[in-house]
């Protein structure tokens, strides 16, 4: 037991040796400099003054104060000086390290103060201007092609804003939109920013099985309303009352292409004595033609004409003539 208490008092007595002399140690310094982990400034070429506590002899104070640490050469660029690098510096100045001790960090980060508008609010403010400049009223998505970039402001500035405009696209289901910076009334950055449009369309369903031939109703189709990459066509109509082309299963998406308008009915029979007529610029000619095939209106089938014996295509007309096509 004696022993152990002589151990433990040996190892106080021995600990309290270490701290005093340790305090001894900084007392002596001429210099003591904190650092701290991180600091931001305003300058873009920061000294030792504006990044770190100094206390001890004033020449030697003013003169640490001033060394240069580098320089942050754009906006959101950080340096980092470690303890090495200061002792380095502080010698270059004339300020040995036996003079200097360091406490806090083991090294500093320095940033700069800088505001940044972030990709998002580009895309936001862009949103905004779409929806209430619409150029389709079909339209009902905007979806970003690509964030932009940060843009990052070398000084902060409250009097910033931000004003968007349409840029020529060359690309039918897309839209670009140019987001300015200003500050005041000048200009201080930009972003481009790409949008894939989304179109409110209606489309055609077959309901049940239509065979070839069958009349397209509101009994055997319906229409579904859809979103598409492009907008629905200025002519678009509701197929009812056109034949289909081919069968249609249930559930088939109509084209164009599967249905077609009913084929009109005979007017004209073969070898039938018909009035070739031409009525151009106020001048009407005519002449007795013999048809060589069956037509409807609007088809063009072969006819004789009679005087010169020629057979040429012309276009059965409603009236029963056909009109030669040059």
């Amino acid at each position: 037991m004696k022993n152990i208490t002589i151990s433990i008092i040996l190892t106080v007595f021995l600990l309290i040796s270490v701290s005093s002399k340790a305090d001894t140690q900084q007392g002596s310094s001429a210099l003591q400099i904190y650092l701290p982990g991180e600091i931001t400034i305003e300058s873009n070429a920061p000294n030792l003054g504006q990044v770190a506590i100094i206390r001890g002899d004033e020449l030697l104070t003013a003169k640490a104060e001033k060394i240069t640490l580098g320089r942050i050469s754009s906006p959101g660029q950080k340096i980092t000086i470690d303890r090495p690098t200061l002792l380095s510096r502080l010698a270059c100045s004339g300020i040995p390290a036996s003079q200097v001790t360091l406490t806090g960090a083991e090294k500093i980060t320095v940033s700069r103060q800088h505001q940044i508008i972030k990709g998002s609010e580009f895309i936001e403010n862009a949103l905004v201007f779409l929806k209430n400049n619409p150029a389709d009223a079909s339209i009902c998505q905007y979806n970003p092609i690509q964030i932009p970039q940060d843009l990052i402001l070398s000084d902060v500035n409250e009097d910033i804003r931000l004003s968007p405009s349409l840029a020529a696209s060359n690309i039918k289901n897309q839209v670009k939109v140019i987001v300015s910076v200003f500050s005041g009334n000048t200009e201080i950055g930009s972003r481009e920013i790409m949008f894939l449009l989304k179109y409110n369309c209606r489309r055609v369903v077959a309901q049940v099985d239509i065979p070839l031939g069958a009349i397209i109703s509101p009994e055997n189709v319906k229409i579904e309303k859809t979103v598409s990459n492009y907008p629905e066509p200025a002519n678009w109509i509701v197929p009812y009352g056109f034949v289909a082309r081919r069968q249609l299963p249930a559930n088939t998406i109509l084209s164009a292409d599967m249905v077609g308008p009913v084929k009109p009915q005979v007017l004209l029979k073969r070898n039938q004595t018909i009035l070739i007529k031409v009525d151009r610029l106020g001048l009407l000619v005519t002449a007795i033609g013999r048809t060589m095939q069956d037509g409807g209106v609007g088809e063009y089938i072969k006819v004789q004409n009679l005087d010169s014996q020629r057979i040429i295509t012309a276009k059965v007309n409603e009236d029963g003539s056909v009109e030669p096509v040059f």
